[in-house]
């Protein structure tokens, strides 16, 4: 560590929650807790709303979550996208912190706060009722925290800055990728009506062109493997599987390969489409996911998009069991009953030829961007420690 560096007491280097001006009643752009994404800098999403109290932030102020499981589940965001001089609100769970004047970076007090060593220190200082547990802020203003001149900071903000602007590039095109795909199958198959069908097409059901697979895997009998693990929770944070021992999880998985594609049967209002990767041999899914296979391997891009459309997710929704609320399931043997327009051979071709190398594209975004998060997450508690230079790191 060279001698610019010093250590300081957060307080004085990290204005928490600083006063902002709001009236009650006055519109705004609002950060709901839901719509901050695990361990993603960028906001995704935002909404006008009447404010009627909340946390109040505007542009360069970081905002983490300090409520349980939303600050574990990494809960912490940079607000880049306000206008000049607009403020904005969101969730009384918020912490917001801002940097001082003259004394430290604003992209520097944000990988502060997603450094481990303030996680740690946030997450071990919750106190409250099991659930509702909540950070203390008052331990986080006396956090030592060891930083180096306003330059240095700036210039490994910048540096991590660059890996998360290329992430969030990448998954920006992956969605638009994702949007192209699925209205180039609306266009061609979806406004097709079933009492004219073109010469050749026909109406089927999923299941005469589908089949389920439930091929189980139970952990417990294979102790020593390392799985690629599509689950629930994997899908929300990254849209990418995590790689765990069998030793870590509990329950019965469902085997998958490249030819299989699957969407959650777990409140399908919330839409959980996947194509898995399978990096390895070793690639499982949570027993939440409905697993498909084409029965001819052909059109597996073509079923893909059909269980990727509104009209499917309409359909799964309107053959849920459960009760109201969080546990909703749809029973995977009604959706083969779902039907749909088969094309041409020729019609199949030719669509596939198109969204095919699309979904080939995002595989290679998503597989770079798990490399980069990987990269920033080993770098970043070096760089935030002085023990690595960032002048010496060429990527």
């Amino acid at each position: 560590m060279t001698s610019e560096w010093r250590t300081i007491r957060a307080a004085d280097f990290i204005d928490f929650n600083p006063r902002l001006s709001l009236k009650k009643g006055d519109i705004a752009t609002k950060v709901a807790m839901d719509k901050l994404k695990p361990f993603t800098k960028k906001i995704p999403e935002t909404e006008k709303a009447e404010f009627n109290g909340g946390a109040k932030f505007c542009n360069g102020d970081t905002v983490m979550a300090r409520i349980t499981p939303c600050l574990e589940n990494g809960k912490t965001a940079y607000v880049d996208m306000l206008d000049d001089g607009e403020i904005g609100f969101g969730s009384t769970e918020f912490i917001v912190m801002r940097a001082k004047t003259g004394i430290s970076d604003p992209q520097f007090v944000y990988y502060t706060a997603i450094n481990p060593v303030f996680r740690n220190v946030a997450i071990k200082s919750m106190v409250g009722s099991s659930g509702r547990q909540r950070v203390q802020q008052s331990v986080l203003e006396e956090l030592e925290l060891s930083v180096p001149d306003l330059d240095e900071q700036r210039r490994i903000g910048d540096f991590l800055a660059r890996i998360d602007e290329k992430i969030a590039l990448n998954d920006r095109i992956n969605d638009n990728l994702e949007q192209q795909a699925q209205a180039i199958f609306s266009e061609r198959f979806e406004k097709v009506s079933s009492e004219d069908l073109p010469a050749g097409w026909r109406v089927v059901s999923l299941g005469e062109v589908a089949t389920i697979s439930n091929k189980s895997f139970n952990p417990l009998k294979e102790a020593k493997r390392i799985l690629e693990h599509y689950s629930i929770p994997a899908f929300d944070e990254a849209r990418f599987p995590v790689f765990e021992p069998s030793t870590s999880i509990k329950s019965n998985k469902f085997v998958i390969d490249t030819s299989c594609f699957m969407i959650s049967k777990l409140n399908p209002t919330t839409k959980r489409v996947w194509k898995p990767y399978c990096l390895t041999e070793n690639a499982v899914c949570s027993s939440e996911f409905i697993v498909y296979k084409a029965k001819n391997e052909f059109i597996t891009d073509f079923l893909y998009s059909v269980i990727n459309s509104n009209s499917f997710s309409d359909f799964m929704c309107s053959h849920v069991t459960g009760s109201t609320g969080s546990r909703q399931r749809t029973t995977p043997s009604d959706t083969l009953s779902y039907e749909m327009v088969l094309p041409t051979e020729d019609e199949l071709t030719e669509f596939q030829s198109l969204v095919s190398p699309m979904y080939a594209q995002m595989r290679i975004n998503a597989i770079e961007n798990d490399k980069l998060k990987q990269l920033r997450d080993s770098l970043l508690p070096k760089l935030m420690s002085g023990d690595l230079d960032v002048s010496g790191i060429n990527i």
